[in-house]
């Protein structure tokens, strides 16, 4: 079955893929509630460029954890740990937070289609969100506010760009598609963000 995508930017157009939607029961569940809070993050329902928003809301994320690896570096120096044991640290739960918010976007997105009835519902931007934060997982917590910027930019470029093979992604089934694209434009942008902060670093 042909089914329109939607998409949560307004630069990047709606696509037609395939798919079967399976409309939910129509009165909501607790969970159904808690599905939507998690996929629209709280800003997927504003009339404007809401996967942007979503974006925005990982790059707040992301300072609050840089706030948190502050005051961990801290404790970290009282214990000996060294740069490169707190480094490692660091990553490691920077990752396992990902994991699982990318795992609990997954099933929030799933449940959003069935309740929605539409093919990557525009209001969902957990994605975006997880995209954003991946973007910037290997950058040093010691880096400039230049790397916020950068690292916004990047990754709506690849969001929105969809350069192979994201847009491939966006085939894959119900949560998973809604999450793979924009998680492959998050390393795309890692990437990118890892050698900038290289290059930075270095000279």
């Amino acid at each position: 079955m042909r089914v329109v995508k939607e998409s949560s930017d307004e630069l990047n157009p709606s696509v037609v893929t395939h798919g079967y939607v399976e409309r939910a029961p129509r009165r909501r569940t607790a969970s159904d509630q808690v599905a939507l809070a998690v996929a629209t993050c709280g800003v997927g329902w504003l009339p404007v460029a809401p996967g942007t928003w979503g974006s925005l809301i990982g790059v707040g994320l992301y300072l609050a954890a840089q706030q948190i690896s502050i005051s961990m570096l801290a404790s970290a120096a009282e214990r000996g740990w060294g740069t490169a044991q707190f480094q490692a640290f660091r990553t490691t739960l920077v990752l396992v937070l990902l994991i699982g918010i990318a795992v609990a976007g997954i099933w929030a997105a799933s449940r959003c289609e069935s309740l929605l009835a539409r093919k990557d519902p525009g209001v969902v931007v957990i994605d975006e969100v997880v995209g954003q934060l991946i973007t910037f997982a290997f950058v040093p917590y010691e880096i400039g506010a230049w790397a916020l910027i950068v690292g916004f930019v990047a990754f709506r470029l690849f969001d929105i760009w969809k350069p192979y093979p994201i847009r491939r992604l966006e085939a894959l089934e119900s949560g998973l598609g809604i999450m793979a694209d924009d998680v492959l434009a998050g390393i795309y942008a890692a990437t990118l963000m890892s050698l900038l902060a290289s290059i930075y670093l270095l000279f």
